[in-house]
């Protein structure tokens, strides 16, 4: 990330459940409360994906708390919320979506010069095994690590 940006929300979960293939940054349309309740840090990504409906791309099931000093127009929490993308973005996302096992993931919600913006990665689910095997490669890390720090 750039100077210019501030991290809202990281969907780890993503990472862990998914292999992530290719990355795209969107715009997202939202009220000003959402504005108002992201500069709080008040999301989360962890049951969010995207999807592509009548040629339209949505964020769907992410989670945008109410803004504490809201009023009676204040906004749902968990309501879908257009994604801001070129057409020949759309297009592109929804032919590789066709495609078997594909599906598009949000794996980071940032500020970008003042602006809210959602990174989607193309992604395709991973196997119980694979899930396992990235966990056993990660841990022989950390003890490799605790082996060379011990040494010095």
């Amino acid at each position: 990330m750039s100077d210019s940006s501030k991290l809202i929300a990281d969907n780890r979960r993503a990472r862990h459940d998914y292999h992530l293939l290719d990355r795209v940054e969107a715009g997202l349309q939202l009220t000003g409360t959402e504005v108002k309740s992201l500069r709080a840090s008040g999301a989360q990504l962890g049951q969010a994906y995207a999807e592509i409906r009548d040629g339209e791309a949505w964020l769907v099931g992410a989670s945008i708390a109410e803004y504490a000093q809201g009023n009676l127009r204040n906004h749902r929490p968990e309501r879908d919320r257009k994604l801001l993308l070129h057409r020949r973005e759309i297009d592109s996302l929804a032919g590789k979506v066709g495609e078997k096992g594909l599906t598009l993931v949000p794996t980071r919600l940032y500020f970008k010069d003042g602006r809210v913006k959602v990174e989607l990665a193309l992604a395709r689910g991973k196997e119980r095994i694979d899930k396992r095997r990235d966990l056993a490669e990660r841990d022989a890390r950390r003890q490799i690590e605790r082996a060379l720090k011990s040494r010095r």
